[in-house]
């Protein structure tokens, strides 16, 4: 059972659908959606895209087994990666020069110098101490390959020859007779279907089928080095898929940085978050951080330096270490207080011995009724309901700057 079928759906037939047919739907949306034909519908490019993409997977016997097995996932090492470009596709189709074929959409192929099998695209995801420190590793890509049995022919010495119906263009010139008017168009050439060459069966290689190449597995040793931001490339020219008269293509691996537990990277700065109790808010102490290469830094918190809650010190040069320079970011450390809970509070009378005196608070009239309350817990509803009137009502974390009563301006996207 096919697990799924989008290739198949772009090109329009069943997942039962012979090699034949295969290249017939593939020949007829191409000739309909090629971008030289819809020079103002981008939609028609990108379908062009999609149907020369699903074809080169469909039409290689190995890279169809394993999309029909696993899908797109399991393509995903190398086997859908490379290949052709959509122009290049076309071009092996129906003949690289654009002689008739530009007399067809009117300025032709356009001359894009030597031809170059499709670049291979992955996203090499790293965490940050190897970003860190910088490390080497080794993936592993399958990739098409010329084929080692008949050297990229297809099939025995000699046995491939030229479509002598088509010139070995896959294309044939035709005319149709419309009242006293000749109409000259191209159609697939049904000598060779579209392939400019015939080979019979019994001649195709066994090693490939006659699709001239085969999968094989390449292991690629990735050096990421030091500093390296998020989404860095990194290239291997001619590392990519061969096909016969073509350019090698290359490999590009792209650097994805993953989240990391305790620090959080901006460019070549670190940021970090710590938690500490009020007495060494207060009266100092130490706070240990466990860096990125196994080094443990301690900070030395000087009595009655006072950390408020929210407080953002910095330790200079022990950031990230600059992409091909030789200097570091800095270590920036966000202070959260943890208040102590009111049942873990003893001799407070001792507070008022080392605090400052308490703010002086509005008193009532001599002649002001006065009653005394008592603060009480709210639950978690209440607790939300309070803090939605807060917002409302009153200034909220981003309205630090906002004086009482002025007006606020609302952006409104347009």
């Amino acid at each position: 059972m096919v697990k799924d079928t989008k290739f198949y759906d772009t090109l329009g037939v069943s997942p039962t659908a012979t090699d034949a047919q295969l290249k017939t739907a593939y020949k007829k949306g191409a000739l309909k959606f090629h971008p030289d034909k819809n020079a103002d519908n981008p939609e028609a490019a990108e379908k062009f895209k999609e149907l020369s993409h699903a074809y080169e997977i469909l039409s290689d016997s190995q890279k169809r087994s394993i999309y029909d097995q696993y899908g797109e996932e399991g393509l995903e090492g190398g086997g859908a990666g490379g290949g052709m470009g959509a122009e290049d596709l076309f071009a092996q189709f129906f003949g690289g020069g654009g002689g008739g074929f530009g007399g067809m959409f009117g300025g032709g192929m356009r001359d894009q110098g030597p031809k170059k099998a499709r670049t291979i695209h992955h996203v090499h995801k790293v965490n940050l101490e190897d970003i860190y420190r910088g490390k080497v590793s080794k993936l592993a890509l399958q990739k098409s390959v010329i084929c080692p049995g008949c050297d990229g022919r297809g099939g025995k010495d000699g046995a491939v020859k030229s479509c002598t119906g088509c010139n070995g263009t896959g294309m044939k010139t035709m005319m149709r007779q419309m009242g006293p008017m000749i109409q000259r168009f191209q159609t697939v050439c049904p000598d060779c279907s579209g392939e400019g060459e015939i080979i019979r069966e019994k001649d195709r290689c066994k090693r490939c089928t006659g699709k001239k190449t085969v999968v094989e597995r390449k292991v690629l040793h990735v050096h990421v080095d030091k500093g390296v931001k998020n989404g860095h490339k990194i290239e291997f020219r001619g590392e990519g898929d061969q096909m016969p008269g073509v350019m090698p293509g290359d490999v590009v691996f792209e650097i994805e940085q993953k989240p990391h537990p305790r620090f959080q990277r901006k460019e070549d700065d670190l940021f970090y978050q710590a938690e500490i109790d009020l007495l060494t808010a207060l009266g100092g102490g130490t706070l240990n951080i466990e860096h990125l290469d196994d080094r443990w830094l301690t900070v030395n918190i000087a009595p009655g330096e006072v950390i408020t809650p929210g407080a953002i010190k910095v330790i200079k040069g022990q950031g990230m270490p600059s992409y091909r320079h030789h200097d570091f970011g800095n270590l920036y450390i966000q202070f959260d207080v943890k208040f102590p809970e009111k049942d873990q509070l003893q001799n407070l009378n001792l507070l008022e011995q080392v605090l400052p005196p308490r703010m002086e608070q509005t008193k009532p009239p001599t002649d002001a009724m006065v009653e005394d309350f008592e603060l009480e817990e709210i639950d978690g509803s209440e607790y939300s309901q309070a803090r939605a009137h807060g917002a409302a009502g009153g200034m909220d974390e981003d309205d630090e700057d906002v004086p009482p009563g002025a007006e606020r301006v609302q952006c409104a996207s347009q």
